[in-house]
């Protein structure tokens, strides 16, 4: 059994912005079984880089949608994501200076960022959306 499993509760867009969280899902599964099998150490600079890497692209497609669809809690949505981003780089400073709890710091960084992040705030996304979708069905459109 996976260390993290995707599920439903989580999708945003059924799109880029779900293949990203995927992603991310697999990366976490991956460190979490290294982890386990005591080789966390060996992998976690490769997948710090792309973390960081995934993450910033993955930040860029998302607050570009958000802007979109007009979502209104994008500053306080880009202030977690800054977070994220700098717990990452963090990680990676302490990596680089010869850390040796990264590996699992990562790995509970990221369950935390799974659990919490996307099923709370990027859900709402998708919520903003759907609410939206519905004021613009029941608003009258102009006649031609």
């Amino acid at each position: 059994m996976a260390y993290f499993e995707w599920a439903d509760d989580m999708e945003v867009d059924q799109g880029p912005i779900d293949q990203d969280h995927q992603t991310l899902v697999r990366q976490v599964n991956e460190l979490h079984t290294a982890t386990s099998e005591g080789r966390g150490q060996e992998i976690v600079a490769r997948l710090l880089d792309e973390l960081v890497r995934d993450t910033l692209e993955h930040i860029r497609r998302e607050e570009h949608y958000m802007e979109t669809i007009g979502y209104p809690q994008l500053a306080q949505h880009r202030a977690g994501h800054d977070s994220f981003v700098a717990d990452l780089r963090d990680l990676q400073e302490k990596y680089h200076a010869g850390s040796i709890t990264v590996a699992p710091r990562l790995s509970m960084l990221l369950r935390d960022w799974l659990s919490l992040h996307i099923r709370r705030y990027d859900k709402d996304i998708a919520v903003f959306l759907r609410k939206k979708q519905r004021e613009g069905a029941r608003t009258p459109r102009p006649r031609a």
